[in-house]
């Protein structure tokens, strides 16, 4: 499961790699393949967008977490994977 500050990162990431291979950091990418990372730069979300998002969608992105909420969200998705797991075993009790 992906907690919104991970996702948030990811994002964040994805766009420090793309920076990285438009700018010629890995000398052998070849160029075709630099100028497609810098075409999708061009429309990659900035920081104020990153943060609007997460004002928008808390619950998609968020910046940080605090330990409480991170280690809440992860045993609600614990418990949601536990409960599906629980329904699709029955399901094949049925059969």
């Amino acid at each position: 499961m992906t907690l919104p500050d991970e996702r948030y990162r990811a994002v964040q990431y994805a766009q420090q790699f793309l920076a990285r291979l438009a700018g010629g950091e890995y000398p052998r990418v070849p160029k075709a393949v630099r100028d497609e990372a810098r075409s999708i730069l061009r429309h990659y979300p900035l920081w104020y967008d990153m943060q609007r998002a997460a004002q928008a969608a808390p619950d998609v992105f968020q910046e940080h977490m605090e330990d409480l909420h991170r280690f809440v969200a992860q045993g609600a998705a614990a418990q949601q994977q536990d409960d599906r797991d629980t329904e699709l075993l029955r399901g094949y009790r049925e059969l």
